[in-house]
C-alpha cells in the first residue's frame, strides 16, 4: 500500500524527486569542495 502510494501519487513522486535531487546535490558539492581543497593545497605548496 505505501509503495503503491509512493510511486503513483503526485506527492509521492515529488518526494522521490526531492530525495534523489538532495542526494545528487550532496554528492556534487562533496566532489566540488574536495576538488577546490586539493587545488588550494597544491597552490599553497608552490
Amino acid at each position: 500500500m505505501a509503495w503503491e502510494l509512493l510511486f503513483t501519487s503526485d506527492m509521492g513522486l515529488f518526494s522521490i524527486f526531492v530525495i534523489v535531487f538532495t542526494i545528487g546535490m550532496s554528492i556534487f558539492f562533496a566532489r566540488y569542495f574536495k576538488k577546490k581543497m586539493d587545488e588550494d593545497a597544491a597552490r599553497s605548496q608552490r
